[in-house]
């Protein structure tokens, strides 16, 4: 009989402009935590694309998609229209 072992999880550090995508190389944005314990980074696309095979194998899923649409990007006038 295997004894009970029970583990703690740290919280999720924010990703950065440095974590890239394991599938693309693009930031990542979504961190997921497997059940083996390894840790894949994805993109949004690619988040997007795996998310159901995902949460079969995951144990967490930190998604800062939410990132892209939070602050909307300055539009600066193309050069005829200024």
């Amino acid at each position: 009989m295997r004894p009970q072992v029970t583990t703690a999880l740290a919280p999720s550090s924010t990703l950065s402009a440095a974590d890239r995508c394991d599938r693309c190389g693009a930031q990542a944005y979504v961190r997921v935590t497997l059940t083996s314990g390894g840790e894949l980074l994805f993109c949004a696309h690619h988040g997007r694309e795996h998310a159901d095979k995902l949460r079969n194998i995951a144990i967490t899923i930190h998604d800062e998609t939410g990132k892209l649409e939070a602050a909307p990007a300055e539009s600066v006038p193309a050069e005829g229209d200024r």
